[in-house]
């Protein structure tokens, strides 16, 4: 089923006429059988398999992304989250026993997860492809209807989704809207069972103050200012060719994307050194594709009123739409580009006088979705997973963290709030029902009034 805002008027079934029909299939039951939901799983990876041309072809339209880059962004990483959803999915549904208290026995106790409803899924424009389907698996996985809403600032992205979904996901649970933000509105405001937003931070305070109108729960995957610590022990070498490919990934755009490195001054002109190095190593384009020159026009404003000291690049055209990688040595602590998420190709490169100037650094400010850590100490480690809270942590790498399935992923504070990917996306779509199931073939009468002091200590005693 496809539903576009443009085409309404055309024939096309509305927003609440789609959403209807959808709490109608999901009230029937139809998506509740665990083969029903495998198919689903397995109809992505086939949707993912069989039309990559199609998919690098939009993504190339739309950002400028390379197909290589295509398959190992946005379609590879949504292929394993659903191979390995339908490894697990067996055991997943599976009612969970629990101890029952002595006071309520003989009894039993479990908690069983159940599909919430009809749920929506709001994607965003640097991954327009894997962060709208990778949600999706969790939210099939977990017996859902969805409604999938991809970002109108990549239009072929977004038609395309639009045209293969029903090709392979069954069209009476699954629904692809088009439109710009009067849709996501108006989607909101249908008071679904659950908000899946990925995206920053204003617009996620935006879509959780509309949720709250409905009381519909939210999953926001926000992002911010992601640093990257390189400490004076650091293999300074991998340290920089492994920042630099978390940073090249899609010119920048990504929410996970090393937003700027605390590294300690006595080792800084040779990590720099070595960035540049191998930034030169890995693209042979001095420039990069921007989504759009708004967002070019920023990312200049943002180089050009840095304070620092430009070691690499430095030129944004934006009419262009085209971005030299840029990495500023100590920037103005006070500039926009040390207080804003960069969301592009510019690395900051701030000196910190030793561990615990890093941390402090970090800690002043909100709470990011990522630390990367490169340090050959364990004590270093240490600290930094004790005293800087945020979404997660790698260590010696970086954004690949997003690659475990196993790993809950997702912000904390201003980052975001909730977690995806493997069971705990399967977790973020389902309700934990709680049963207690008591037998009728003892009925103490002490349980029941009226209560004497007899009673009542034996009571005490059994609670």
């Amino acid at each position: 089923m496809t539903v576009s805002a443009s085409r309404n008027a055309a024939g096309a079934r509305s927003i609440p006429d789609t959403v209807a029909q959808l709490r109608a299939t999901f009230r029937s039951g139809h998506t509740r059988p665990v083969e029903w939901r495998l198919e689903q799983l397995a109809g992505i990876e086939r949707l993912l398999t069989e039309r990559e041309a199609d998919f690098a072809a939009a993504l190339e339209k739309d950002l400028g992304r390379p197909r290589v880059d295509a398959w190992m962004a946005d379609l590879a990483p949504v292929t394993g989250e659903a191979r390995h959803a339908r490894k697990k999915l067996r055991s997943w549904v599976r009612p969970t026993r629990v101890p029952v208290p002595l006071a309520l026995q003989p009894g039993k106790a479990w908690h069983q997860p159940e599909p919430l409803g009809v749920v929506l899924i709001i994607g965003p424009w640097n991954y327009p492809i894997h962060l709208v389907l990778a949600p999706l698996v969790a939210a099939l996985a977990a017996g859902n209807c969805a409604v999938l809403k991809p970002s109108e600032h990549t239009p072929a992205c977004s038609a395309l989704l639009a045209e293969l979904v029903p090709q392979y996901l069954d069209p009476e649970a699954v629904a692809v809207i088009e439109g710009a933000a009067d849709a996501t509105q108006e989607l909101i405001d249908q008071a679904l069972d659950h908000c899946f937003f990925t995206g920053g931070p204003e617009i996620g305070k935006a879509v959780m103050a509309a949720a709250a109108k409905h009381l519909t729960p939210v999953t926001l995957e926000l992002g911010g200012k992601s640093p990257a610590i390189v400490t004076d022990d650091a293999n300074l070498k991998v340290a920089a060719k492994r920042i630099a490919l978390g940073k090249l990934l899609n010119s920048g755009q990504t929410c996970v994307a090393p937003d700027y490195i605390l590294v300690d001054r006595t080792v800084r002109d040779r990590f720099v050194a070595e960035l540049t190095k191998a930034l030169d190593a890995f693209t042979d384009e001095r420039d990069m594709p921007i989504v759009n020159s708004r967002q070019a026009g920023r990312l200049a404003g943002l180089v050009e009123k840095s304070g620092g000291a430009i070691a690499r690049g430095g030129t944004v055209r934006a009419e262009a739409k085209r971005a030299e990688f840029t990495v500023i040595v100590d920037p103005d602590a006070d500039s926009a580009l040390m207080r804003e998420e960069i969301f592009g190709p510019v690395l900051p490169v701030v000196s910190v006088v030793s561990l615990d100037d890093a941390i402090a650094h970090v800690q002043q400010g909100t709470k990011p979705l990522a630390v990367y850590l490169f340090s050959e100490g364990r004590s270093n480690e240490e600290r930094v997973l004790a005293e800087i809270s945020n979404g997660g942590t790698v260590i010696n790498h970086s954004v690949f963290h997003l690659l475990v399935p196993e790993l809950p992923f997702g912000g904390v504070g201003t980052s975001g709030t909730g977690a995806y990917h493997g069971k705990w996306g399967f977790d973020a779509f389902s309700h934990r029902k709680a049963v207690l199931r008591k037998p009728t073939w003892l009925d103490m009468p002490i349980a029941y009034p009226p209560y004497n002091r007899v009673k009542e200590t034996i009571l005490r005693r059994l609670f």
